[in-house]
């Protein structure tokens, strides 16, 4: 059959997902009457909650043309520069780029980090400029600015010369001039999949030589174990046949069977007896082969060859829950099985590193920014681990001639309301970024420019939507590293430390209420050095949560009023890591997300205060 394959890249929110369960209804890849979920490449239970795409996934259609069956593998790719590592690895399997844009928005700084893959790989794209229907669309604009932004990306001649389609994913339609819209009433997504078809070219292979392809991504199936997926460059690939795995240098890994050999069919990875070179497969039966490696018949000699990594910018380290409350909610809690978990993820994983920490029972993992990491402990949390973790620190970098050190710098792009322009820019100040640009963006809003180091920007997003009042847009890209751009400040304000363990009590929290803000309600488990709240000064205190109302004999006239307490801050994961600083720690738990000091004890704290004044 003739093979298409094909990787749609987007920002977050810009319609990706909701367009290829267009693709997947009107290819006739589902019955009829058959409901099917809405988002349906979203299987993982984060990406149905967060809404976005966290894992690069696969699926494939066919589409008749001119009498003949074309199969078209399209690969869903995540839209956050988070997971670009995701990005980097199937990049290699795909002939041809579909670049989604949404008509209003305009190209964002997560578009621009996968367009310049793509096209650094010398890939063709398609421009799909989607949501063409809402009432504050501005396509001939943002056509122009996609233009920009490929020739900004050293484009060449073919690439630049891109064909431009215009669409609602949502509603299943595209069009190739937005003239043509009032007129067709039969509208669907025919001049997509005969535009791929078209335009990007048969994956290139020969069918004649040893069989060989590049394992891609890495999952585990309960039944099969360890599953990769990648595109056959060569040859044909059998079930049970003999293959052996090498590394990028050449390397012989391991000489194994394939077990099974599993093509992508709509929605469902269905068992087949051989596949040929060009299509996208998965196999199962090897028990050392991870991501980058190849898998090829036991004559080939020479491995393929596999894209660099882009480096990890921050890191965290994972350590074991000793907190008086350790051990009550989850199952996993011991150094050795989180350890385990942690290596089978960077396994996969190519963006993650991990390593030991020079901490007892703790293990540091980087990563590509907050949310990459913060999606891999709620993952960890919900399979029942108990963990405490640090405060992220961005990895440095030297300058190999002079020595200097140099930190992580992202571009960030800001829409927001006029009104709270001047806050943000001074916030981003302060936090040593510099404006690049400021222009006004439609509908009152406007479009702020800034390159920041990393480390300024953690914590940040919180405040930002404080200052916006939940209306401002940030989004980040890493650009680069830079030289140390010296000291940023941190938390202004201090915290409220329990000073005892048991129960809280209704009638102490509501007299610290004038302390500052509080995380937890009446009720709640404390223990001495868990933080309960936000001291609205700069020092840190120590409380008793537990103190009750001393009682008496005496009655008066007037009955004591009933307690009124402020509803706690609840703090997300995100939130409550960039929240803490150095001394501090996140408890996680499968049922609870806490916040704490690193040393429980309160004379250990100030021993170690004493200490780093003295330095």
């Amino acid at each position: 059959m003739d093979i298409r394959n094909i990787a749609i890249i987007a920002h977050v929110d810009h319609g990706k997902t909701t367009l290829v369960d267009q693709l997947l209804r009107q290819s006739g890849t589902f019955r009829a009457n058959q409901q099917v979920a809405e988002r349906a490449l979203d299987s993982n239970e984060l990406e149905r909650e967060r809404g976005i795409t966290i894992l690069a996934k696969c699926t494939s259609v066919v589409w008749r043309v001119q009498g003949t069956d074309v199969r078209i593998n399209i690969v869903d790719t995540p839209g956050h520069a988070d997971f670009g590592g995701e990005v980097e690895r199937i990049l290699s399997m795909v002939d041809g780029v579909l670049v989604l844009v949404d008509a209003a928005e305009g190209p964002m700084p997560q578009t621009k980090f996968v367009v310049a893959k793509a096209l650094a790989r010398g890939l063709r794209p398609i421009v799909v400029i989607n949501k063409v229907d809402r009432p504050d669309q501005r396509s001939a604009a943002v056509h122009n600015e996609i233009f920009d932004l490929f020739a900004l990306l050293d484009a060449n001649e073919a690439q630049l010369d891109f064909p431009t389609l215009f669409a609602s994913g949502r509603d299943g339609w595209a069009v190739t001039d937005l003239a043509a819209l009032e007129n067709n009433r039969g509208r669907d997504l025919s001049p997509l999949f005969e535009l791929i078809i078209a335009h990007v070219p048969p994956p290139v292979a020969d069918p004649d030589a040893p069989f060989a392809m590049l394992a891609t991504t890495l999952d585990y199936d309960p039944f099969l174990g360890r599953v990769l997926t990648g595109l056959i460059h060569s040859g044909v690939g059998r079930i049970n046949m003999p293959v052996k795995s090498l590394s990028r240098d050449g390397r012989t890994i391991e000489q194994a069977r394939l077990t099974k050999l599993l093509a992508y069919r709509g929605l469902e990875r269905r068992a087949i007896e051989e596949a040929r070179a060009g299509d996208i497969i998965a196999v199962a039966g090897l028990a050392l082969t991870t991501v980058a490696d190849t898998i090829c018949a036991p004559e080939v000699t020479a491995a393929l060859p596999a894209d660099p990594i882009d480096p990890p910018t921050l890191a965290m380290t994972f350590s074991v829950n000793d907190s008086p409350l350790a051990g009550r909610d989850g199952s996993k809690v011991t150094s050795r099985v989180i350890a385990e978990r942690l290596h089978r993820e960077a396994e996969g994983n190519v963006a993650i590193q991990v390593r030991n920490s020079a901490e007892r029972d703790s293990v540091e993992v980087a990563g590509r920014g907050e949310l990459q990491l913060g999606v891999l402990i709620e993952t960890m949390r919900r399979e029942g681990f108990e963990m405490s973790i640090s405060r992220p620190r961005v990895l440095f970098n030297t300058e190999p001639k002079s020595g200097q050190r140099l930190e992580p710098i992202e571009e960030v792009i800001v829409d927001v309301d006029e009104e709270f322009a001047g806050i943000v820019v001074d916030k981003m100040s302060r936090r040593r970024a510099e404006m690049q640009d400021m222009r006004p963006s439609g509908g009152g809003k406007r479009r702020l420019s800034f390159l920041a180091p990393t480390r300024g920007l953690i914590g940040y997003h919180g405040e930002f939507l404080t200052d916006t009042r939940g209306s401002g847009v940030m989004s980040r890209l890493f650009h680069g590293y830079a030289p140390y751009k010296g000291s940023i400040e941190g938390r202004r304000t201090g915290v409220l430390i329990s000073n005892s363990q048991g129960a809280a009590v209704a009638y102490a929290l509501w007299n610290l209420e004038e302390r500052g803000p509080l995380f937890i309600g009446p009720g709640a488990e404390v223990y001495a050095g868990m933080i309960i709240g936000a001291h609205s000064r700069g020092n840190d205190l120590d409380v008793n949560p537990r103190k009750g109302k001393q009682l008496t004999n005496i009655r008066t006239t007037a009955k004591d009023e009933a307690v009124r307490l402020t509803p706690p801050v609840q703090m997300s994961l995100e939130e409550a890591i960039a929240y803490i600083e150095d001394d501090e720690l996140v408890e996680v738990t499968s049922k609870a997300i806490r916040l704490r000091k690193r040393l429980l004890d309160v004379n250990d704290r100030k021993r170690a205060n004493r200490a780093t004044a003295a330095e």
